[in-house]
């Protein structure tokens, strides 16, 4: 607050302060975490630029391939925060305390279909490489698969099996490094993390498996993501 009171050039109480920004358009919000400063920002337009036209290729009806977003997110009892209502002088608290890892790898369509493989643990290369086949199997149409360059992504065993999907009719797309936001399925474990997952969740180990067992099951139906193309 005093950095801004300085660029204002006035001297104010906190309380005016609040009131002056708020007049001004500010909004109190949670900030993220970023790593714009160490992506290539020329990349970043280029592949924002060649996705955009990809999504209206794949928006088409009588469209030849299927754009997919795929990453993988983790869940434990160390609880994402939401923010929620609260009455005033009361402080409302998620339980948060050590557990496995549930991890999850996901298949989203611009449709907001959704296709999940959920692990207890570390997820290998060799898991990767089975959820990928199992995933080409299901395909209706060619599907181009985007997706970041995580390790586990460009592994040496990964690559070897590429020629073989690309026959198959799935296509990799990398991302450039540091360039998340592009991955729309960001937007989905956010919801689920943040907004899906019930505060009940956080009770035990196995209501959390339960509760994101329930929430991946109901994406595209009871849960749902609209994108603008």
């Amino acid at each position: 607050m005093l950095r801004i009171a300085r660029e204002l050039g006035e001297e104010l109480s906190p309380q005016t302060l609040k009131r002056l920004l708020k007049s001004k358009g500010y909004v109190w919000k949670r900030m993220r975490r970023s790593s714009r400063d160490k992506r290539n920002e020329a990349d970043f337009q280029a592949a924002k630029a060649h996705l955009a036209r990809l999504r209206v290729a794949c928006a088409a009806s009588d469209r030849d391939f299927d754009l997919i977003y795929f990453d993988g997110a983790g869940f434990t009892l160390t609880p994402s925060v939401p923010y929620a209502w609260q009455l005033c002088g009361q402080t409302l608290e998620i339980p948060s305390g050590h557990s496995p890892r549930l991890n999850v790898l996901g298949f989203l369509k611009l449709n907001g279909s959704f296709q999940s493989y959920i692990f207890e643990g570390t997820i290998s290369s060799a898991v990767l490489i089975e959820c990928f086949d199992d995933y080409c199997q299901r395909m209706k149409r060619p599907a181009l698969i985007v997706l970041d360059n995580a390790p586990i992504h460009t592994s040496a065993e990964v690559e070897a099996e590429i020629k073989r999907w690309e026959e198959a009719g799935l296509y990799l797309l990398f991302l450039p490094p540091y360039c998340p936001e592009l991955n729309l399925i960001e937007i989905l474990w956010r919801k689920i993390k943040y907004e899906w997952l019930p505060f009940s969740a956080y009770q035990s180990f196995k209501d959390l498996s339960e509760a994101l067992d329930e929430v991946l099951r109901g994406v595209g139906s009871k849960y749902r993501l609209n994108f603008a193309h």
